[in-house]
């Protein structure tokens, strides 16, 4: 591997005037830490949404699915696929575009893509959803 041209210049050739003092290594080499900014001050205060998904999850394991209304069904779903957002204001939107949980599982993809925050990936993993539950009543149904 070749490396560029090395320039061997001596400071005296240089448009600035540079010196021990003013070289930018020791300038930054000196410089005191800053104070904590406000954003890792607040990181230290829990937020309200700190801990939902873990306290959704238990509540469904402790009590089942009754005690989870349809958006919070809804927002359990998307977890995985969107690991670093609030998936409440998303689950709530399809709620309310669509009405009921049934008609969220029942829409078409390109619908469920118009609501914000919903790509292709979250919603043909909400049609298989809708599948595999659709598939469970029939094969019970014949059972």
């Amino acid at each position: 591997m070749t490396k560029g041209p090395v320039s061997h210049s001596n400071d005296a050739e240089l448009p600035f005037a540079t010196s021990d003092a003013t070289d930018e290594r020791s300038f930054f080499a000196e410089q005191a830490a800053k104070p904590a900014s406000s954003l890792s001050a607040s990181l230290g205060k829990e937020e309200h949404y700190h801990g939902h998904r873990e306290r959704l999850r238990d509540r469904f394991r402790q009590h089942g699915d009754t005690a989870l209304a349809d958006y919070e069904l809804l927002e359990l779903l998307p977890y995985r696929l969107i690991p670093r957002r609030d998936t409440k204001p998303i689950a709530k939107a399809l709620h309310e575009r669509f009405g009921s949980l049934a008609a969220v599982f029942g829409a078409p993809l390109p619908l469920l893509q118009e609501v914000k925050g919903i790509g292709e990936a979250v919603a043909l993993d909400l049609k298989l959803v809708s599948t595999v539950a659709q598939r469970t009543l029939t094969s019970e149904l014949r059972g």
